[in-house]
C-alpha cells in the first residue's frame, strides 16, 4: 500500500488527465518506425545489447548542445518531429516531477513483485 499525500494524488491525476491516451498510444507505436534502422529490438536482451540504442542515450553533460547537433538535425530536417514533444511546459514543476517519480517507482515495484 502506498501513502499518497493529497497534493501528490492531485498532481498525478491532473497530469494524467492531460494525456490523450487514444491519440498518443497509437502514435507511440507509429513513432517506433523511426528506430527501424537500429536492428533487432524484439526483446529486452536485444535492446540492452544494441549499440545503436546505447549510443542514442549517451549525453556529454559538459557540451550538451554539440552532443545533440546530429540528433537535432535528424529530428528537424529528416523526421520532422514536432519540437513540442520535447517540452515539459510550465505546469511540469519540481513537485509534479517528484509525484510522478514516486508514482512510477510504485508501478515498477508492483510489476516486479512476482519475480524471484
Amino acid at each position: 500500500m502506498v501513502d499518497w499525500t493529497v497534493e501528490e494524488r492531485k498532481l498525478i491525476l491532473e497530469t494524467w488527465g492531460k494525456i490523450k491516451v487514444k491519440v498518443f498510444g497509437p502514435l507511440a507505436l507509429r513513432w517506433s518506425r523511426y528506430f527501424g534502422t537500429f536492428g533487432d529490438l524484439n526483446s529486452a536482451l536485444a535492446i540492452m545489447g544494441n549499440k545503436k540504442v546505447v549510443n542514442h542515450g549517451i549525453t556529454n553533460m559538459d557540451d550538451v548542445n554539440n552532443t545533440y547537433v546530429e540528433l537535432s538535425v535528424l529530428h528537424s530536417e529528416r523526421l520532422h518531429v514536432d519540437p513540442d514533444n520535447f517540452r515539459m511546459g510550465r505546469g511540469f514543476t519540481p513537485d509534479v516531477q517528484a509525484a510522478w517519480q514516486k508514482f512510477l517507482a510504485v508501478v515498477v515495484s508492483a510489476l516486479g513483485r512476482q519475480y524471484y
